[in-house]
């Protein structure tokens, strides 16, 4: 499956990329993955977010 996310990225347009950010759970403290396709512009503001 992740091929063909990294394939359609490629064919729709390079000023996308998949973007992974963990993530820490409040009650628990345990880690948790996040992940989303943004455009280049965004990636610093999503990184940013708590």
């Amino acid at each position: 499956m992740a091929k063909k996310v990294v394939a359609s990225l490629q064919t729709a347009g390079k000023n996308y990329a998949k973007v992974i950010r963990m993530v820490k759970s409040p009650k628990s403290g345990a880690y948790s993955f996040k992940e989303s396709i943004l455009h280049v512009e965004e990636i610093k503001g999503f990184l940013a977010k708590k």
